[in-house]
């Protein structure tokens, strides 16, 4: 693709001072407290991360997290029904927001900065005392979801939970979160209550608040209105085995007008030394239309209307993975050049340009955090679940250090053939599909 280098190295801007300060306490039955003082802004959100999701079920549990999430809408002592407690939430300005995640459940009330005591109230009798009201009735709302992914004949069709399955290969990471069928229809009050006591406990969650207030006051409010929560015990889990047997390849009959694609290889969590470099990777493979998968599938070669390229992190584990739907006579064409774009990062280092391109575009990123308080709760509250999360003026210094040939050492450990795996969802014909696997088979 076309890059024009420059005679030097440009200065990157200096990163601007983040307007807010960061606190952090434990209460007393455990809970880890984290604030974010933004005196510039005239809202205020309380997010609450549990340590529960797909991730840590087993085959028979599985659905359970998702479940309980569901179910927590249905009341609890201080509200009899799903109406009064959304009216007592929409009465202080906000809406009750939850998903649950391969690795966590997020609970989340935007709201009024004036009414943060009444909104932790009533998450913290939420998390008390749950009714785990209407199960039947919850039930059925959650089969509604669950049938959305499946095809005609009851096959699960949804290429986010075929490659999952296809990567992680008996790992519970490649569980479905919303579980199967057989488990949500089998599920009963007492396993749904067990589930919620188990994870749901104090050492197990991350308070996050943020707004125009003091981590003391916060403190206070936060310790009455979760006073009552178990401490209970952190949730463990094993890490996934990087699989050593590959390419993988996989393809999932589905009549459509398009076939779905996903090509991924297992990355490095962020832990590792490597870690900020591949970020820079992913930048410099899609952050934009000028970008290489952009450019060269949709622009230069038309093999797809659109295309996106991504760096998906665990605090344990990662995929970086391509994701793309085309014509299906185009799939071995658009498989072939997506490959080709993601083995050129290890055999020749990227330009200055598009080095220095994406980390402008991160510093941009991280700077409109400061106004985003969803984007600031998940950087600090988040990522408080599993480790110290560095502040954004750390990251931005870390990634600014990252080299053309560090990239390109990143690149060498995690594009490899064995780490490899292909899903398609679609309706290929038996020579599309014989051609795109010898493709997957064949790349070194």
């Amino acid at each position: 693709m076309p890059t024009t280098a420059p005679a030097r190295r440009p200065q990157l801007p200096p990163l601007r001072k983040p307007p807010y300060e960061v606190g952090r306490s434990r209460l007393p039955n455990g809970l880890r407290l984290v604030t974010i003082e933004t005196p510039h802004l005239h809202s205020a959100a309380i997010s609450l991360y549990v340590r529960a999701g797909s991730r840590y079920e087993t085959p028979r549990t599985n659905g359970l997290s998702h479940f309980v999430e569901h179910m927590l809408f249905r009341g609890s002592a201080q509200f009899p029904n799903s109406f009064a407690l959304n009216l007592a939430i929409e009465e202080i300005g906000g809406t009750l927001y939850a998903e649950t995640g391969r690795d966590y459940s997020l609970y989340q009330i935007p709201l009024q900065p004036a009414e943060l005591p009444r909104g932790l109230e009533i998450l913290g009798d939420l998390f008390s005392t749950p009714s785990f009201r209407d199960i039947d009735l919850e039930r059925q709302i959650i089969i509604e979801e669950i049938l959305e992914d499946l095809d005609d004949d009851g096959r699960n069709v949804n290429l986010d939970d075929l490659s999952r399955l296809a990567a992680w290969d008996g790992h519970p990471l490649g569980f479905t979160i919303t579980g199967p069928l057989r488990n949500v229809r089998r599920f009963k009050t007492d396993e749904v209550r067990a589930h919620f006591e188990h994870f749901y406990s104090a050492s197990n969650m991350v308070l996050c608040v943020a707004g125009p207030f003091r981590h003391g006051r916060v403190t206070a409010q936060a310790r009455a209105a979760f006073a009552s929560v178990p401490r209970g015990r952190p949730t463990r889990t094993e890490p996934p085995r990087i699989p050593s047997d590959g390419p993988r390849f996989r393809v999932i009959h589905n009549e459509s007008a398009q076939t779905q694609v996903q090509i991924l290889f297992h990355a490095i969590p962020e832990s590792d030394p490597d870690y900020l470099a591949l970020r820079a990777l992913a930048r410099v493979l899609d952050d934009g239309m000028s970008t290489r998968l952009h450019y060269q599938i949709c622009d230069q070669k038309g093999l797809a209307y659109s295309v996106s390229g991504n760096l998906c992190s665990y605090h344990d584990s990662a995929l970086i993975e391509i994701d793309a739907g085309c014509a299906h006579a185009k799939l071995p064409d658009l498989v072939g050049e997506g490959l080709s774009i993601l083995a050129r990062f290890r055999d020749e280092p990227v330009s200055e340009a598009e080095l220095d391109k994406a980390k402008r575009r991160f510093r941009a990123d991280l700077e409109a955090c400061y106004d985003d308080l969803d984007s600031l709760c998940g950087w600090f509250g988040g990522t408080e679940l599993y480790a110290r999360p560095r502040s954004q003026e750390q990251r931005a210094r870390e990634l600014d250090r990252v080299r053309p040939e560090d990239i390109r050492r990143a690149a060498r450990r995690v594009i490899r053939a064995e780490r490899l795996c292909v899903v398609v969802v679609g309706a290929l014909d038996r020579a599309v599909a014989r051609k795109v696997s010898t493709i997957v088979r064949e790349f070194r």
